[in-house]
């Protein structure tokens, strides 16, 4: 009995340790209960009638990183990175070539062949006028055709004066170009300009050449329509140097120099 007393008085004081240990479960439980009921009643008496104030919208540090990270390279991003049409172009158009806008071949060669219309018909008229422009247009193209008519022509009848043909031109050129140079004064001509008035104008000798080609102009028949020659070659020539240089009352002199050039053509056709 002793041992069965021991064993139920162990047993109700172990109840009573429970009962102890739930009452104060249920303190706990209230307490947080009127802590809650207490702010409740804080929330609950929110004034809504006052007009709110809208809170200022905090910063997000990704947006600052992305927006750092936006202006990459000088150039501003709006987030279509990949989308083309997007970037600024770039200053310039450095390695574009516009094929569409360049300037015809023969332009960039020098070769106009309204001036070499013009010149022609300026030599062709020895009496006729000519423009200032068209005279210091620094075209070699219509001296070589007509050096080359003139050496063809020779070789009709048998000649290859080729060589005499450009080294008479060139000391020819030479000597008009320092001498006009002289007697212009305040206003000088390019040597280009030059040879060019030069080569133009012996046009009428290479006509010469190829009218001896055919016929022989060995008598005195042929000697005046030589001498005509080259009184043409010589009145045209002197008619655009005054032109170029504006050299209005020298015109004899300066067409002297250019009866004695073109007089050694002269006998290159005839003999």
């Amino acid at each position: 009995m002793a041992s069965g007393s021991g064993y139920w008085m162990g047993d109700d004081q172990q109840q009573q340790n429970w009962s102890g240990y739930n009452q104060n479960q249920n303190d706990w439980y209230a307490q947080q209960q009127s802590t809650t009921g207490s702010q409740d009643m804080g929330w609950g008496q929110f004034d809504y009638s006052q007009p709110q104030q809208p809170s200022a919208p905090q910063p997000n540090p990704a947006n600052n990183y992305y927006s750092q990270q936006s202006s990459y390279g000088g150039y501003p991003q709006s987030g279509n990175m990949f989308i083309p049409g997007q970037q600024p172009a770039p200053a310039g158009n450095e390695g574009i070539e516009d094929f569409e806008n360049e300037p015809p071949l023969l332009e960039e060669l020098g070769i106009n062949f309204s001036h070499i219309k013009e010149k022609t018909v300026a030599v062709l008229n020895p009496m006729g006028g000519a423009s200032v422009d068209v005279i210091a247009d620094q075209d070699l193209a219509g001296p070589l055709v007509f050096c080359l008519l003139f050496g063809a022509a020779l070789l009709l009848h048998g000649k290859m004066q080729f060589g005499y043909i450009y080294g008479i031109g060139a000391l020819g050129c030479v000597g008009m170009y320092a001498l006009m140079n002289l007697m212009a004064g305040d206003k000088s001509i390019s040597f280009t300009c030059t040879t060019s008035v030069l080569g133009y104008c012996l046009l009428p000798m290479a006509l010469l050449s190829l009218m001896c080609a055919v016929l022989s102009f060995k008598g005195i028949i042929g000697y005046s329509v030589s001498l005509l020659a080259v009184l043409w070659c010589s009145v045209a020539s002197s008619k655009l140097f005054v032109i170029a240089l504006q050299l209005d009352h020298q015109r004899l002199l300066v067409a002297y120099p250019c009866v004695l050039l073109y007089s050694v053509f002269a006998l290159l056709a005839i003999f």
